[in-house]
């Protein structure tokens, strides 16, 4: 019986392996293709106007970022699944760190025509130990994941940050299509999709949010989503403060 599990399991993990490379393919020829059109575009002398080659240069741009997320994201995933992903903690001023990922992501966001809003409320010294460069790889696939998923006229991403006891809450919160209830518990699993098509133009890899998860649930934190179909959608995480036991150093001190 745990042969057949075991054979079981090995022919899912081949599935989901195999889907993921047709996946990464597709999605690396969409964006070269597209920028193999539009330097045509500027070559060939079409894009005349300086509105016009702005408007290229810029999606050439957003492309290559898009090819560099993706294979960013496939180089953490191989990690992963071999357990060797490289933390490194210390201590991060939340107000600041968020601050900093937020305008570094603005610019991108500026560039899609999409408006970022931010609204920190916590205290300015407030800390949490983490790992810089992982969590901004968690703010940046949830931002990534909205981004595909936006069907309104003019795309909204918010970023809340509040103070909840032992806790800071980070929420980033969509106005795209939502997502049903029933989907909700499944959307950080490993190349689960709650519009489940390929076919659907969305792309991705289906491994963004799995490895969101794995991030916060190495720091300790746990993960969640929200969502109302026709509204948007809402990720919620939490990560623990980090507060210094003055007070058990104190009483060692008497005690020695």
């Amino acid at each position: 019986l745990r042969l057949k599990e075991n054979a079981e399991e090995k022919l899912q993990y081949d599935r989901e392996n195999k889907e993921l490379i047709s996946n990464i393919s597709h999605d690396l020829k969409t964006p070269i293709t597209a920028i193999k059109g539009y330097v045509e575009g500027i070559l060939d002398g079409v894009a005349s106007s300086p509105e016009r080659l702005d408007k290229y240069i810029r999606t050439i741009y957003n492309k290559a970022n898009d090819m560099d997320r993706l294979i960013d994201e496939l180089t953490f995933y191989s990690k992963i699944d071999t357990n060797k992903i490289p933390y490194t903690f210390s201590k991060i001023n939340v107000s600041r760190y968020f601050k900093d990922c937020v305008e570094e992501v603005g610019l991108d966001m500026e560039a899609r025509g999409i408006e970022l809003g931010y609204f920190n409320y916590v205290d300015d010294d407030v800390i949490v130990i983490a790992d810089a460069e992982q969590m901004k790889r968690v703010i940046n696939n949830i931002i990534s994941n909205s981004v595909k998923y936006l069907d309104k006229k003019k795309g909204i991403i918010n970023i809340r940050i509040k103070d909840v006891g032992d806790f800071i809450q980070v929420g980033i919160e969509d106005n795209g299509k939502g997502i049903a209830a029933k989907d909700l518990p499944n959307i950080f699993d490993r190349f689960y999709r709650a519009d489940s098509s390929r076919n659907s133009s969305k792309g991705g890899s289906g491994i963004g949010l799995s490895i969101v998860r794995k991030i916060i649930e190495d720091h300790g934190g746990r993960i969640w989503a929200t969502s109302k179909l026709g509204i948007g959608t809402e990720i919620h995480f939490v990560l623990r403060k980090y507060q210094e036991v003055i007070q058990d150093e104190q009483n060692t001190d008497r005690r020695g």
